[in-house]
């Protein structure tokens, strides 16, 4: 089975954005996020089915939300999809953070 990333364009756009080091820190953390979809925490109310994985950077905390269809990896084995496609959408300091996220996901349909 294989863990296929998908980035969204919030995601990207940070990225982006960021110098090398701190590039090569996000790539670090969506590995860990992809050997271990479960490791971040999963939300309530509004963003359910959104996990937040939470890391450390010089001294700032930040912040990646991510969608993994985690029904698919519980499922027994004969029933076991191929790969599993994990959508990140957005990386950022805890400031607004997830009001960004859920004007983002508003927008791109995930609900009303």
């Amino acid at each position: 089975m294989a863990i296929q990333p998908n980035f969204k364009r919030p995601f990207v756009t940070f990225v982006k954005k960021q110098h090398k080091p701190f590039q090569a820190v996000i790539e670090d953390e969506v590995n860990t996020v992809c050997q271990n979809p479960l490791i971040g925490e999963m939300k309530q109310g509004d963003l359910t089915g959104i996990r937040v994985h939470k890391f450390r950077h010089q001294k700032k905390e930040w912040l990646m939300a991510y969608f993994v269809d985690a029904d698919g990896m519980e499922n027994g084995l004969e029933n076991r999809p191929q790969f599993i496609l994990i959508d990140f959408y957005q990386i950022g300091s805890h400031e607004n953070f997830y009001d960004d996220l859920k004007s983002y996901l508003r927008s791109s349909g995930w609900y009303k």
